[in-house]
């Protein structure tokens, strides 16, 4: 893939803080401890700041968060329908797309599928459709151009009763490695309840077509902190919270990344709480030097404070990611030299929901090459009905960067031509 390099102008949106202030130092201020990073002139007219020495705590803030920079990263996402399989169905929940394969010139998606509808708790009917994503399977489509897509059938199924998959195998990720594919996704085991804690699951095969084989035990678990408040099923209700990763383990994302096995994952915690950008949500990862294991949980989780699904990828020698909705660094792109201290580069206006990524993109081009284009998922929410009770859909993005201009690819058609 190559580049045109635009212009210089800038879209750089700022994101407000509200900082901890005694109300005796609210109205000064110079009572905010002042950036520690040496600044040149030029960082100082970038951000208008024209005395250095009277800064209010916006443009202190503005430097030491590098408003002034990283335009690079920045852009926008927009959305398209898709054509076959993949066009809405109301009969049908797809959604959760996992990365996009391009194998022999075709495109392979694996994701969640579900009928029926969604009747939520507390229904007293103990098989009770609770979630969109519950009693799911995980299917596959291909598609030779991108846009029309037909569905090819199960991949991975609930397991028989008793075992620890045997309610739901949703929400699934894809890794090719040296000849093997690698299928990491959520199970649930019966029943599904507020308090059920979930675990996530491998399957794999020399094929991506299947049969998949699946790993006898989970791979990665909710960890074991954290005391509930009485017996009432009510996951708000603790006497302790335990970790970041106390009561769920969700969006597995599988990469091979410096001779390791790095095992991206959100965690959500028992009691879970409300934060400066919505709800408490936090990615963690787990690290194996097998693809089947044994996960260590990095001693440095939790490594965001937001972000409601996974979207990452390999940039050069570091880690990117796109964090989604929840929390207060929701709709930001970061970046991490090592794959764990993540720092923002830039903040979006929209983010779509439960991003797949292709990974036959040549991702070290530019800073956002890896997300010219692939899938997501939409809600679709007829009058009278809500998220839960409505329907999904999975869709196309596209991302256009503010900095650099995609010029034509011939391996990757565009919507007119391949019509």
């Amino acid at each position: 893939m190559k580049y045109l390099l635009l212009g210089a102008s800038a879209l750089i949106l700022t994101a407000c803080n509200s900082a901890s202030i005694s109300p005796s130092k609210r109205s000064d201020p110079s009572s905010l401890a002042a950036p520690s990073h040496a600044y040149s002139q030029a960082d100082y007219d970038y951000l208008a700041i024209s005395d250095p020495e009277k800064m209010s705590a916006a443009s202190k803030r503005a430097l030491a968060r590098n408003y002034h920079k990283n335009e690079e990263w920045f852009g926008e996402f927009r959305h398209e329908n898709l054509f076959g399989d993949f066009a809405f169905d109301e009969d049908v929940s797809r959604r959760d797309p996992s990365k996009v394969l391009k194998i022999n010139g075709v495109f392979y998606t694996w994701y969640t599928r579900t009928t029926g509808e969604t009747k939520g708790f507390g229904t007293g009917d103990p098989d009770a459709k609770v979630f969109p994503w519950d009693h799911a399977e995980i299917w596959y489509a291909t598609s030779k151009d991108g846009y029309h897509w037909q569905e090819k059938g199960r991949a991975v199924a609930p397991g028989q009763a008793g075992q620890f998959d045997d309610r739901s195998v949703f929400t699934p990720e894809i890794l090719a490695h040296k000849g093997t594919y690698y299928l990491v996704y959520q199970a649930i085991k019966a029943p599904y309840l507020n308090r059920t804690k979930n675990t996530v699951a491998m399957a794999y095969s020399s094929s991506p077509e299947g049969p998949w084989r699946k790993l006898d035990a989970p791979i990665l678990t909710a960890s074991d902190t954290g005391e509930w408040a009485g017996t009432q099923d009510n996951h708000f209700l603790v006497k302790s919270q335990g970790d970041f990763d106390s009561h769920k383990v969700h969006d597995p994302t599988l990469l091979f990344y410096r001779n390791k096995f790095y095992l991206y994952y959100k965690g959500e915690r028992m009691g879970e709480r409300k934060t400066a950008g919505g709800r408490e949500i936090r990615w963690g990862v787990a690290i194996a030097d097998n693809p089947q294991g044994p996960y260590i949980k990095s001693d440095f989780n939790p490594i965001t404070h937001s972000g409601h699904e996974l979207c990452v990828w390999q940039y050069q020698d570091g880690i990117a990611i796109v964090s989604s909705h929840d929390g207060p660094e929701k709709q930001t792109i970061q970046f991490a030299p090592d794959g764990i201290n993540f720092e923002i580069m830039a903040y979006l206006p929209t983010v779509p929901s439960a991003m797949g990524l292709v990974e036959s993109l040549d991702k070290n081009a530019h800073p956002t090459a890896g997300l010219e284009w692939g899938l997501y998922h939409e809600y679709v929410i007829p009058a009278g009905k809500t998220w839960m009770s409505g329907g999904n859909q999975i869709k196309r993005f596209s991302f256009q960067s503010q900095y650099y201009k995609p010029l034509r690819n011939s391996d990757e058609l565009t919507h007119n031509e391949s019509n």
